[in-house]
């Protein structure tokens, strides 16, 4: 087996994975190219915003109704190495950089990654993530200024972007 080889028959293995079960609202396929074949390197995604609907309360979170289009960019490295996870450029998020770049522990090949974290695994935390930023972990100037010192124009910046990302019927 060559050395990418690795990479694509993990990420068959969590193509079919997905298939059978993945959370609800959720999107994550391969990328299908002009040709029609099927590119397991580029994954295009949709991550709905959380619905706050749990035990404790019954609130709508600011990221409700929004359905963020999300790449996962595997590397020839993968599992070894996190996968590439963007959101489009300029994303409003403390923890996005400017490039749509997600900044989160579990994609970090030097603290938080590892080779067991699948597919469903990083969608749910990155689901998790936009409505929990981490102030510790900054990636963009705006996006953590507001939510440290503004949070009522923080929010309304988070609802604003979620009209901005309807669902794709």
């Amino acid at each position: 087996m060559r050395v990418g080889g690795i990479a694509r028959g993990r990420l068959a293995e969590e193509r079919k994975a997905w298939r059978k079960n993945h959370p609800h609202g959720f999107v994550a396929k391969p990328e299908t190219l002009p040709d029609g074949t099927v590119n397991l390197m580029v994954w295009h995604c949709t991550i709905p915003g959380k619905t706050g609907v749990n035990i404790e309360y019954v609130n709508a979170t600011d990221w409700e109704g929004g359905y963020f289009p999300l790449t996962l960019h595997f590397s020839e490295d993968y599992p070894s190495k996190p996968p590439k996870c963007k959101f489009p450029q300029g994303f409003f998020h403390p923890n996005v950089y400017p490039s749509g770049t997600v900044c989160l522990s579990i994609l970090n090949e030097d603290s938080g990654w590892r080779p067991a974290i699948t597919v469903k695994q990083i969608l749910i935390g990155i689901q998790d993530l936009l409505d929990q930023p981490n102030p510790a972990d900054p990636a963009q100037t705006e996006g953590y200024h507001l939510f440290i010192q503004d949070a009522t124009e923080y929010k309304k910046r988070v609802r604003a972007q979620a009209k901005n990302y309807p669902p794709v019927i």
